[in-house]
């Protein structure tokens, strides 16, 4: 899982989404120099499947629906871009070429849905694809501990939490209450060493009645379910590590071989080496200059964060560090979509000095 920063799912537009909305309203957008919207632009997606309407949902932000990726794929055509594999988009970002502007897809950790509800959308649409992998998700042993801890405050009328040495207590009776104890223990534990965070989490799902293998069961691909995936002509299924840990939190030996690891059950699974990488979570603090080389040294064509941004000529020479959109659940509107495609908001914003790039 790459993340962007989960939230609760409001009744009306966020603040960025109001933005957005009156960026698009005022035609800003369409005025904008055709150079901020870049040489493309790499989607990244998590879960596709259909809204099921739950009031308390804060991974929401993670999924779209079959209809959302349909739109934005006839979207994309609309205002010119090709849709490509992210080789193919790579290569054409390393050559330096000019031309019509790219869109890749991207999915990423593993879900089941990515087989079940997203192919049939590539498919219709003749649009290629890549699934970046954390194959502890098929081998059964990752956790998705973002969707275990939903799950215990969803089921919860009080919850108690320890983050570090500091407990957290508060009542869950509703969504409110519930969305608030989300904001509240979702950053609290975000702030702990990742291997603290996830026993503090495995703790709090025993505690409510929560399998935490059945859950992976549930909602990851089998390996015969990736092979599939794999074999069709539309989709490439590329590394994301073994364990699906934030990189930067690691020493450089256990980031590495979180990494080898992934890459040796691929190949011995897929019988191919992954050329593409995606690091776990992806934003400044979980990835940083020491992963983009450590991606370099290992090989990989190209590497994509959670960073925001679309792709300019400059990032030919920062191919390990790649910023991509979010198709968030909370966006889901072809509005904002369009402000975001035309780089005004990141130039409003400039996210991309993190990358050293202007």
């Amino acid at each position: 899982m790459s993340k962007t920063v989960p939230a609760s799912r409001a009744a009306s537009p966020s603040p960025m989404g109001r933005m957005l909305l009156a960026l698009h309203a005022s035609g800003a957008c369409r005025l904008a120099p055709k150079s901020l919207a870049g040489i493309g632009v790499i989607f990244m997606l998590h879960r596709v499947r259909a809204d099921d309407g739950a009031a308390f949902a804060p991974n929401r932000i993670l999924e779209i629906t079959p209809g959302f990726l349909e739109e934005t794929i006839r979207t994309v055509r609309n205002l010119g871009y090709t849709c490509m594999t992210l080789d193919e988009a790579v290569t054409r970002l390393d050559a330096g070429e000019q031309g019509e502007r790219f869109a890749v897809f991207t999915l990423d950790d593993g879900y089941r849905d990515n087989l079940t509800d997203a192919l049939p959308v590539f498919e219709r649409n003749g649009v290629p694809f890549t699934v970046y992998l954390t194959t502890g998700l098929p081998d059964g042993h990752a956790e998705i501990w973002w969707v275990a801890l939903e799950r215990a405050i969803a089921s919860a009328v009080a919850i108690r939490v320890m983050a570090g040495d500091r407990e957290i207590a508060m009542f869950t009776r509703d969504a409110g209450e519930k969305n608030d104890a989300w904001n509240k223990i979702y950053w609290a534990l975000r702030a702990l060493p990742e291997r603290e965070l996830r026993a503090e989490v495995r703790r709090l799902a025993a505690e409510h009645g929560i399998d935490m293998g059945a859950l992976t069961r549930e909602l990851a691909m089998t390996w015969d379910e990736v092979r599939m995936l794999a074999a069709h002509p539309l989709a490439s299924v590329e590394a994301h590590t073994a364990d699906h840990f934030a990189q930067a939190g690691l020493t450089a030996g256990d980031a590495r071989s979180d990494i080898e690891r992934g890459l040796a059950r691929m190949e011995a699974e897929l019988g191919r080496r992954p050329r593409h990488f995606s690091y776990p979570y992806g934003d400044p603090g979980s990835a940083g200059e020491r992963d983009f080389t450590l991606a370099s040294a290992l090989g990989f064509r190209s590497a994509t964060t959670t960073r925001k941004g679309l792709i300019k000529p400059a990032h030919a020479t920062r191919l390990t560090s790649l910023p991509r959109l979010s198709l968030n659940g909370d966006f889901q509107d072809r509005r904002m979509l369009e402000a975001l495609l035309s780089g005004l908001p990141f130039a409003l914003a400039k996210p991309v000095r993190s990358l050293g790039i202007d």
